[in-house]
């Protein structure tokens, strides 16, 4: 574990010269090609980003979850994908470490942490993604085990993971329905196939997946805990770090965006002076840094409450809603003030622009965040 400031500065600069080194050189090309990055994943893997927030008794990291934002920005600089492809295999780590049986820990946490099983969850479906108590998905008693019948949308990892952790209806007839919700470990195998993978805007190179279960068989020990009923708190609970995630992507996307147009207001001259000495300009990057100091503090305050083992709701809607604001603001003025050239392939610029938006979307809408923080603040909670 990262558990003082040296090492913690000291990994920050591991990744940065890894981003300057490996990332940055492809990241285009790749991007633009919508080629999965093997090779970038499997050093990530021998780096150990795989296994970032596992703790070390099972093989991983262990950092605390201030550096694991800080590592994350610094990777989303350089391709925001990158970090895509580790979220949900470490929410799906986190959920594992913190609910499942010791048994479970044992089989699945080494692997995953070395990177040499790739895990993701299933979650959302077609007429179930921010409520999530309206998914359709069944878990039916058969034998010593469970059918697993329903498909699955938007599922990170869909057509790679080797550990799908599956959001199930045990008892349709629970009330509330969210307490008839139970999480599975679902593995390749009869009944289970990729459908197709969704076409995007941005966020490319890793697969976004439709996963089609068909009565499914797992056996009783996937069931996570072993315990009916619980799955829906234990997401909840795990999609704090993918909203701390999605913050600190967030965070990296704005400030490549905003050091793009810092650097390119000083060389771009019209009228005869470099932009940046433009008022107009000026006034574009001062609320670039401005918003993006802010959308890392945020974030950093998300993860600081997770790091004393709170229930971080407010702080991670805040930061996750915040600093996806932020990206997309910041993508548009990039965009602005290279003017004509960032509306080319020739600039990262685009990129930023097209990758923004899945942060407004991802580990919960925006609107969705609005509505949590709101009840949050209701019930007597303040910033």
């Amino acid at each position: 574990m990262a558990s003082s400031a040296d090492e913690t500065r000291s990994l920050i600069e591991t990744v940065r010269e890894f981003v300057k080194q490996e990332v940055l050189p492809v990241a285009n090309a790749l991007e633009h090609e919508d080629e999965y990055p093997q090779e970038i994943l499997d050093k990530m893997a021998e780096l150990g980003f795989f296994g970032l927030t596992i703790p070390v008794e099972y093989g991983g990291v262990g950092l605390s979850k201030v550096a694991y934002a800080s590592v994350v920005e610094e990777l989303c600089t350089g391709w925001m994908s990158l970090a895509g492809a580790i979220n949900s295999h470490l929410i799906v780590g986190e959920i594992l470490y913190r609910f499942g049986t010791e048994e479970q820990r044992k089989q699945f946490l080494p692997s995953m942490a070395a990177g040499e099983v790739r895990g993701a969850l299933g979650l959302s479906e077609a007429e179930a993604g921010s409520d999530v108590a309206s998914l359709r998905t069944r878990a039916v008693r058969s034998n010593d085990g469970y059918a697993l019948t329903g498909s699955k949308l938007w599922v990170t990892n869909g057509r790679r993971c080797r550990v799908l952790l599956v959001a199930a209806k045990t008892d349709p007839q629970a009330e509330p329905a969210h307490k008839g919700i139970s999480l599975f470990v679902a593995l390749p195998g009869a009944g289970y196939s990729v459908a197709r993978d969704h076409e995007k805007l941005g966020y490319k190179g890793v697969e976004t997946s439709e996963v089609v279960l068909d009565s499914h068989y797992v056996d009783a020990g996937a069931l996570v805990g072993g315990e009916e009923g619980a799955g829906f708190a234990q997401v909840m609970a795990g999609l704090e770090l993918g909203r701390l995630n999605v913050a600190a992507r967030a965070v990296g996307v704005a400030r490549a965006a905003y050091e793009a147009a810092f650097e390119y207001a000083q060389e771009r001259e019209t009228f005869g002076k470099p932009i940046a000495q433009h008022q107009t300009i000026q006034n574009m990057l001062a609320d670039m840094a401005i918003n993006l100091k802010a959308a890392r503090l945020l974030t950093r305050d998300a993860a600081e409450a997770l790091d004393r083992g709170e229930r971080a709701d407010l702080e991670a809607g805040m930061a996750k809603l915040f600093a996806s604001e932020t990206a997309a603001e910041n993508s548009l003025s990039a965009m602005r003030i290279h003017g004509g050239f960032g509306f080319t392939k020739d600039f990262p610029v685009e990129r930023y622009y097209r990758d923004a938006p899945l942060m407004l979307i991802g580990e919960g809408t925006n609107e969705i965040q609005r509505l949590v923080v709101a009840s949050k603040l209701l019930k007597g909670q303040q910033p």
